[in-house]
């Protein structure tokens, strides 16, 4: 039977959220297959206009890379055009310097310029920064050099040398060599006159820098047998390609015909990740794209250049790729890709406006609905969470709950004064127990059990003469202040209020609710009642009150919790000889000049967690042994290490009493302590009980 009610509940729905829920069902019917068609229709438009607008991209990115090619070709050109050139005239021609400086500081993709001839001369100019750093540093030069100039003249017996020279062309520093070099012996010397339609040579490293790049060449026709030349080094191209990108994850890299990324936006990780051969270029596999490839290979055998393809996360693009004119028998070919919804960005916006519309059109219709719905069910759910929050022990004030239904009007008005009824129980019932009243639905009922408890008594210290002349009125505002800073303590540290006996306070742990932690959290409850006692005070002071000094005894038993009286008036107490020790343990306080005294079944279930010191062993009437008396200094771990000396210097002493050694032996002892700590009420205590009764240390209580 309880299923079946557990099921029947499960399927039960509001008022309100059955009226809007078969209307925007119907609503979100058409509207969202229209939204449907609408999207397919966006879809193929956008997949033609992609298609179209990628190959001219491609297009014009190729034309790019094409016009950086023609540049450095047009330079060699005008390289190759000067007489000095073309005659040889290359030692201590600064002319020729300042020219072929110009030239690499309007072309920044080239690294160098230079020029080989057939007899072995050679002169080279480098941008030395355009390498990588591990160049500049294998130059091994001062950081003001800007160009490297290399000149082998084979005329009247120079010899090779190598100068640094600044961006204005100053000398910083020269050089011998290279002594071993032979432009004669390098690919784009000999590959310029076997192919001299060729603009291309490369990708090969180079011989400066260690780098792989292309070298644009082109043989001398006028003059002296030689061949100008230029080198790119592949990580220029990365800035070129990242500026060719489509998009903000769009791509564009060069490859040839074996397959090999010759130019990419991140050239310098790609050849990073091939560390077994650095003299190699990587593969289109790199990319960690499979979808590339194959699209290359189609294209290469007559297929489409442009197509679409879908990632490893589901992502689509589209992807173009086109030849590059200017590199001849290299091969060389751009490819692009990017994301089909950021490359038509605004379609594709308009598509989800499209849609956002389609809501809203629903959503325009929804108000009439939940007005409707509303109109009954908002102050039933308001009546619920109150019911709720009565039953979680939720009873601050609440406004009462009205509504145009009379029926609805009338069961607000009995949650409203169910509340306060229940607020006003609160206040003379402790609180667990309101609650556990509430959660179980059970009612209150004579009798109790037995059980473990930690019981505290409180009182002020000479609240009656403080308080006795002073108005009734006055006395009822600053005692209620005061017990509601200690009863805040109390139960945030899981206390239960028992009663207020005048100035006095008693609380206990462990009941209604159990606590394992019960002798801890009374300890830290006493403590925070100190410190709040303590700020009140100092309240109390301004305002021209008297303060309370306050005294704590603790104890923890055995005690008879429960609710006694009579059926019509009863109280939830505990009772027993715990109590009762408690209650004397407090008014010892004043024997010894302490504030907090506790039993020794109190200081050892907490010993490990705060510090306590000896005070006494007692006798009190109605038991059979000495009970064990010791005052609670504070936290463990925020003792001082000088209370901390204190404490283990007067538990020596107090072991001293204890063996009820000689007075004269034990009052020496006393007197070094007090020496010391000459204000301790609880050595003055022991002084005065020997000076008086002798070696007799015990009392009644």
């Amino acid at each position: 039977m309880t299923g079946d009610r557990t099921s029947k509940r499960a399927l039960r729905i509001g008022f309100q959220t059955s009226i809007i829920t078969v209307f925007v069902a119907v609503v979100l019917l058409v509207g969202l297959t229209l939204v449907y068609l609408s999207f397919e229709r966006v879809t193929v438009i956008t997949r033609a206009a992609a298609s179209g607008f990628i190959e001219k991209v491609a297009q014009l990115g190729a034309d790019h890379v094409d016009e950086q090619f023609k540049n450095v070709r047009d330079n060699l050109d005008i390289l190759s055009g000067l007489p000095s050139i073309q005659e040889a005239e290359i030692a201590d021609n600064s002319r020729l310097y300042v020219l072929m400086a110009a030239m690499l500081r309007n072309n920044p993709q080239l690294f160098n310029l230079y020029v080989g001839y057939e007899d072995g001369s050679f002169i080279e100019m480098d941008v030395i920064d355009r390498a990588n750093s591990a160049f500049r540093k294998g130059l091994n030069v001062d950081q003001d050099a800007a160009f490297r100039l290399v000149v082998i003249s084979r005329t009247a017996g120079a010899k090779p040398v190598t100068q640094f020279l600044s961006e204005n062309l100053i000398q910083v520093a020269e050089v011998a060599g290279p002594a071993g070099y032979d432009p004669r012996q390098r690919p784009w010397y000999v590959e310029a006159f076997k192919n001299d339609k060729t603009l291309l040579t490369g990708p090969y490293v180079f011989y400066a820098t260690g780098e792989p790049g292309y070298t644009l060449r082109s043989p001398l026709r006028e003059g002296r047998r030689g061949v100008v030349a230029g080198d790119v080094l592949l990580n220029r191209f990365e800035d070129m390609l990242a500026q060719q990108k489509l998009g903000h994850s769009g791509l564009a890299f060069l490859f040839n015909e074996s397959g090999r990324i010759v130019g990419h936006p991140e050239m310098s990780r790609l050849m990073a990740e091939i560390p077994e051969r650095q003299d190699d270029l990587p593969q289109i596999s790199a990319l960690r794209l499979p979808a590339i490839a194959p699209i290359i290979a189609s294209w290469r055998q007559g297929g489409p250049a442009q197509q679409f393809f879908e990632d490893a996360s589901g992502r689509t693009h589209v992807a173009a790729v086109h030849r590059l004119a200017t590199t001849g028998s290299a091969n060389v070919s751009i490819a692009m890709i990017a994301p089909l919804d950021e490359f038509y960005s605004r379609i594709v916006g308009e598509r989800r406006t499209l849609f956002a519309l389609a809501l809203a059109f629903v959503g325009a219709t929804l108000p009439f609905a939940f007005w409707l719905g509303s109109l009954m069910a908002r102050p039933l759910r308001k009546i619920v969470d109150q019911t709720d929050e009565i039953q979680r022990f939720q009873i601050a004030e609440r406004p009462r709950i009205h509504s145009v239904i009379a029926e609805i009007e009338e069961l607000g008005r009995s949650v409203f004064t169910m509340r306060n009824v229940v607020r006003s129980f609160a206040s003379f019932i402790p609180r667990q127990v309101v609650r556990q009243l509430i959660e179980t639905g059970s009612s209150l009922s004579l009798g109790g059990a037995r059980r473990e408890v930690t019981v505290l008594f409180t009182d002020v210290a000479d609240f009656t003469a403080k308080t006795e002349r002073a108005d009734p009125s006055q006395v009822m505002v600053y005692t209620s202040r005061y017990f509601a800073a200690l009863s805040d303590e109390i139960m945030r540290h899981q206390g239960t209020i028992d009663k207020y006996i005048g100035d006095a306070v008693m609380a206990f742990w462990n009941a209604p609710a159990d606590d394992p932690n019960h002798t801890v959290n009374a300890c830290r409850a006493i403590l925070a009642c100190l410190a709040a006692n303590e700020a009140l005070n100092k309240e109390f002071r301004r305002e021209g009150w008297p303060p309370y000094e306050t005294r704590f005894g603790l104890h923890v038993g055995d005690a008879v919790v429960g609710n006694i009286g009579s059926s019509d008036r009863m109280n939830y107490t505990a009772l027993g000889a715990t109590i009762n020790l408690a209650s004397r343990l407090e008014g010892l306080n004043k024997n010894y000049g302490t504030r907090v005294l506790v039993s020794a079944t109190v200081r050892a279930r907490a010993s490990q967690a705060f510090l306590f010191r000896s005070v006494d062993s007692i006798r009190p009437k109605g038991f059979a042994d000495a009970i064990e008396v010791s005052e609670l200094r504070g936290e463990l771990a925020e003792a001082s290490e000088a209370d901390i000396a204190m404490c283990r210097r007067w538990d020596e002493v107090f072991a001293a009493i204890a063996r009820e050694g000689t007075a004269e032996t034990t009052l020496a002892q006393l007197s070094g302590f007090m020496l010391d700590y000459p204000r301790d009420g609880i050595a003055q205590h022991h002084v005065q009980q020997l000076r008086a009764s002798g070696p007799n240390k015990g009392q009644a209580a």
